[in-house]
């Protein structure tokens, strides 16, 4: 409690007068009488059984179970949901709830912090609790299938402190999203024609329509999405998908009929547009989407806006999204999976189709802080960089005045919002040592947050030629550079011999198949982890080098893990870190330059699972080397593992707890398994526990899979 009161005086006092509460989302259950006047926010996100077990009951929203569902994970919904959240941001979830007993719910924090523990008594109660959001995906996602009884709140409210930002103007960026011109010689642009296809902000996919005879399984292609006369209003144009019975084999048969919004540009991860669309059906249909590349059928990631939930009435859909940070950064359309559910032929209606991007300043922009002295960044009033000989120029802090030195800035080719300019950011790589002689390339970088080696007034220099920043210094504290260290190699060798795998393992629903009987078995019944002396941020580079052998080939896959408070590597991140390393008889050498994804924000380890073969092993790694990415070859500003000795090695042998590679296993701290590695369980990209009906990209038995 103590060093949340220091971050909120801190905060006050960084803040000032101008600081005031910002109310992100609010829910106040008193306003609906059923629970079919509640749209679950993010509804993709709420499970049928959750739904089952929720209503609206005096004034509340009321939960109740007379048993345990199995997995427990699989009842779970999201009582705050879709808001765009602010990354480093500290938010507060405002409460009231009560219970009929005392106990625990899973709860997801806002922004994409890891789970903790919502505690429910059985008197009611008004609390907070706060967030330090990691991602831009504003979520409260609570998982209750454990909870055998009753609870009830009254409501839910998201804010944070901040300064009131300039109102923000929208700017159309399709045409013709009101149907009401001909396609005309456009109707005969194909999906994959790179240079023409963004001019359709429109497309339809039919099953069986439009088939292409030459590709393998002749597949059938998108095409314009066809316009017609409106069903329910002479002279208004709409699109139309006319969809046919949907009966392919499993689950692709979800993405037989499908409809496209296309941006005429990529949109940038974090980058928040004004989605509107109005839609009908001829039945009630279900429908998921997910985010597609430039050529519509090109799947990108599979967080798009949401579940959207077709009637045979018009509806209306109107949201400031933020662009998922998942996945790449090619997104260019919304793609809607029309048939996840109802397989029957449906005709799926889309009018006045609008994507709008903000009213921003365009250019660069540099804001700055200084962290030692609480001067805080003021990014509606960022500096534009001018023109300054052959280069663009800005100033930040003043001269003579040292209360207004700084040592950290940010800068963006937007101004006008908080969300845009952070979204839009450059990073650049190398050591700033404030001459006016040394020139770093730079590169997109979201939220890129670039420190300074002293404090002082700074001016800033961009070529935009050839994508080259300057900082130099022009008065302030004395400037230390960190001079490029050698690159240190661990010469220890690390045997690991890996037990033979219980190939019985658990079937598909994790529950123990019997004697006789054939499962998959545990990939990380068996592990090995390189772990760093330092936690590790988003968009960190590092390089990973050492050599490796086995006494048979040996495929591994690696994940991205955290580690306890005792530096135990214990809980799962991120499904991918290095890639695969197959081991084979003949010595090899590994070298993989590895950036840190932002999924695995904060991760200590890289966690190769040596049991994907079924067979016992014995594996060899050594002359281990992990350090920060470097210009100069052999030298590195951070080596991240030690020069001798084991302590950054873990391995766990036949289902064991971690323990330190060379120390007796039976003397480690007991610590809780992987959640990841349950047996037989699910899990979306954030290591959250799904159900079986989930629909994404999942982690099952250390393995991905695109579920549509």
């Amino acid at each position: 409690m103590k060093k949340l009161f220091t971050l909120l005086a801190f905060l006050a006092l960084a803040l000032g007068a101008n600081a005031k509460e910002i109310v992100d989302a609010e829910v106040d259950f008193s306003k609906y009488g059923d629970i079919s006047e509640w749209n679950f926010p993010n509804s993709w996100g709420g499970s049928e059984s959750a739904k089952a077990r929720l209503s609206i009951k005096d004034g509340c929203l009321h939960f109740e179970s007379t048993e345990a569902t199995d997995p427990s994970w699989d009842c779970q919904f999201f009582p705050i949901g879709g808001v765009n959240a602010e990354v480093d941001v500290t938010y507060t979830l405002h409460f009231k709830i009560k219970g009929d007993h005392a106990g625990n719910v899973s709860m997801l924090g806002f922004g994409q912090t890891p789970y903790g523990q919502f505690a429910i008594t059985t008197d009611w109660v008004e609390g907070t609790v706060d967030y330090v959001a990691s991602s831009a995906d504003g979520n409260i996602l609570m998982q209750c299938g454990d909870w055998v009884g009753s609870w009830d709140i009254a409501y839910l409210k998201i804010t944070h402190e901040g300064k009131e930002e300039r109102p923000v103007e929208w700017t159309e960026l399709l045409t013709n999203g009101d149907a009401e011109t001909p396609w005309g010689d456009l109707a005969d642009v194909k999906f994959d024609d790179m240079e023409k296809n963004y001019t359709i902000c429109a497309w339809s996919k039919e099953k069986g329509h439009n088939v292409d005879t030459e590709a393998e399984n002749n597949p059938w292609n998108p095409f314009p999405a066809p316009i017609v006369d409106d069903p329910d209003k002479a002279g208004n144009h709409v699109f139309l998908v006319d969809g046919q019975i949907a009966d392919t084999e499993g689950d692709p048969s979800a993405w037989d009929n499908q409809f496209w919004i296309q941006a005429p540009r990529r949109i940038k991860p974090g980058e928040q547009v004004k989605v509107h669309f109005r839609y009908k059906a001829s039945e009630a249909a279900k429908t998921n989407t997910q985010i597609h590349h430039q050529k519509p059928s090109d799947y990108m990631h599979y967080v798009g806006i949401g579940d959207v939930n077709f009637t045979t009435e018009w509806q209306e859909f109107d949201q400031v999204v933020a662009w998922p940070t998942g996945g790449d950064d090619q997104g260019w359309s919304i793609a809607f999976n029309l048939n996840p559910e109802n397989k029957n032929a449906i005709k799926f209606y889309f009018d006045d189709l609008s994507i709008c991007e903000m009213k921003l300043d365009k250019g660069f922009f540099v804001a700055a802080a200084n962290t030692t002295t609480g001067l805080e960044y003021d990014l509606d009033n960022a500096v534009e960089l001018t023109t300054d000989d052959d280069v663009i120029s800005a100033t930040v802090g003043t001269a003579g005045k040292k209360d207004t030195w700084v040592n950290e800035v940010m800068i963006s080719t937007v101004r006008g919002n908080n969300s845009a300019f952070k979204a839009a950011t450059l990073k650049p790589s190398g050591v700033i040592d404030g001459t006016a002689d040394t020139w770093l390339p730079y590169a997109e970088g979201s939220n890129a947050k670039i420190q300074l080696p002293a404090a002082g007034v700074w001016k800033i220099s961009i070529d935009t030629n050839d994508l080259l920043v300057n900082f130099f210094q022009v008065e302030g504290d004395a400037i230390v550079v960190k001079e490029p260290v050698d690159v240190v190699t661990n010469p220890e060798v690390l045997v690991i011999n890996a037990t033979e795998r219980d190939w019985r393992g658990n079937d598909d629903n994790g529950n123990p198949i019997e004697e006789g009987g054939v499962g998959e078995g545990q990939p990380w019944d068996n592990q090995f982890w390189i772990a760093a002396n330092r936690n590790l941020a988003a968009d960190e580079e590092t390089v990973v080098e050492f050599d490796y052998v086995a006494n048979k080939e040996a495929k591994t896959t690696t994940q991205c893990h955290k580690v306890d408070d005792n530096g135990v590597p214990c809980t799962y991140l991120h499904w991918s870190a290095i890639g695969d390393v197959t081991f084979t008889t003949e010595e090899q050498h590994f070298v993989k330059e590895f950036k840190i994804a932002k999924e695995a924000d904060g991760m200590r380890s890289i966690a190769f699972n040596l049991s994907e073969i079924k067979d016992a092993c014995d594996y060899t790694i050594k002359n281990v080397k992990w350090y920060l990415k470097n210009d100069t070859e052999g030298k590195t500003m951070e080596n991240l593992i030690d020069a001798t000795g084991t302590e950054n090695f873990w391995i766990k042998i036949d289902k064991s707890a971690p323990y330190k590679y060379g120390t007796d296993p039976s003397g480690i701290i007991n610590v809780k398994e992987d959640a990841v590695k349950n047996n037989g369980a699910i899990y979306n990209l954030a290591g959250q526990r799904v159900s079986k009906d989930y629909k994404g990209i999942v982690v099952k038995n250390g393995k991905k899979y695109i579920v549509k």
